[in-house]
């Protein structure tokens, strides 16, 4: 297998959102009978999906996805965080799945779709239905703190699956992505990640994860300054940072945010997880960004430090700090509720708008057969 991928060819395709678009939108916004900036910040949010849909008016939400990459991590096993180390994260999946868990919930409340990809949960793949294993790389991860996380290979096949997943979701129809994680032990990658790319020390970064103690904390910012000492060597090579010190779900997050972009797909970030993989997708294509919104703050320092570099402000602060894409799901009433107010309302009878058409955009397997 290939165990390369061309970079540079995203810093190319990932376009800005459309300008034009977000314009007329704001025009848009003078001419309705309402007080300048009397809805605050529902208008820039009516704005942005204006120029990420390529149209004005804005077309309401329709088929929002919450979108769940489940992983474990070897460095779990140094008792990093509350949750258990061995079946943990197979629990939060099964809870997802099953329609238990608080993400679940919600999403029927405001009408999200919720998909799970394992991509490296420590469980046997019998476990899961068919459509959650299809893109797994591997059963857990190496313990980042004195190994890789990953071979060369696993890596771009996570970043692969990852690119997949984007494509998939797009071609279905998804007009909205609410990204999340299911992994014990993913802040502290995250954390690595982040004070690599930013380049602070351990403490700077290091948080409460879980709710974890004053000694835990410790034991948790020893594993992240011994993992940072061996991820500044392969600081120049996102992929290889991303297989030394990052995992299949942070490798295939990356992918799919940089493919989302590509196919012009929104995306929410969640927690710090989903902050650290958009940290990383920067570096490969600077545009990028432009195509995501921040759902929410988790008080993480690290996801505070990344969302600094990528010049994204939280759109709440609701102390939600368990992951699984909760915080940024309750971002989507905002979100659908600036699309409600900017879209176009006329009676029933009333033909609606003809969509903007727009260009045909390459898939990941198109993409890669250029490399």
């Amino acid at each position: 297998m290939d165990t390369t991928v061309d970079l540079d060819t995203f810093s190319s395709l990932v376009e800005r959102p459309d300008e034009s678009a977000r314009r007329a939108a704001e025009e848009r916004w003078r001419t309705l009978d309402r007080p300048r900036g009397g809805l605050g910040r529902l208008e820039e949010l009516g704005s942005w999906l204006s120029s990420v849909q390529g149209r004005s008016p804005v077309q309401p939400l329709s088929a929002p996805k919450v979108l769940l990459f489940a992983a474990d991590h070897g460095v779990a096993a140094l008792g990093v965080s509350r949750l258990p180390a061995r079946g943990g994260t197979a629990a939060r999946v099964r809870a997802v799945l099953d329609g238990t868990a608080p993400v679940a919930l919600l999403a029927r409340r405001f009408g999200a779709g919720v998909r799970v990809v394992d991509v490296a949960v420590d469980a046997d793949p019998s476990d899961f239905p068919d459509e959650v294993v299809a893109h797994r790389v591997r059963r857990g991860s190496g313990r980042i703190d004195r190994e890789d996380a990953l071979t060369p290979e696993e890596t771009v096949k996570a970043f692969r699956a990852g690119m997949a997943v984007a494509d998939e979701e797009a071609d279905a129809g998804t007009d909205l992505v609410v990204l999340g994680d299911l992994g014990v032990g993913s802040t502290t990658v995250a954390a690595v990640l982040v004070g690599a790319l930013c380049g602070t020390d351990a403490a700077a970064v290091t948080g409460r994860g879980s709710g974890i103690d004053d000694k835990v904390w410790m034991v948790k910012c020893a594993a992240i300054r011994d993992s940072l000492r061996r991820a500044r060597p392969v600081l120049g090579d996102q992929l290889a940072l991303l297989g030394a010190t990052g995992g299949a779900d942070f490798a295939a997050i990356t992918g799919f945010l940089l493919q989302a972009a590509v196919r012009r797909l929104p995306v929410v970030l969640d927690g710090v997880v989903s902050s650290a993989c958009a940290l990383v997708a920067q570096r490969i294509a600077f545009r990028a960004p432009e195509w995501w919104r921040a759902g929410q703050s988790s008080g993480e320092p690290a996801q505070a430090k990344a969302y600094d570099r990528l010049t994204l402000t939280p759109l709440q602060e609701q102390g939600i700090t368990m992951g699984e894409g909760v915080g940024a799901l309750m971002a989507l009433p905002l979100l659908q509720a600036a699309a409600d107010s900017l879209a176009e309302h006329k009676p029933a009878a009333t033909a609606a708008p003809v969509p903007k058409e727009q260009p045909k955009l390459p898939s990941a397997a198109e993409l890669l057969g250029r490399v």
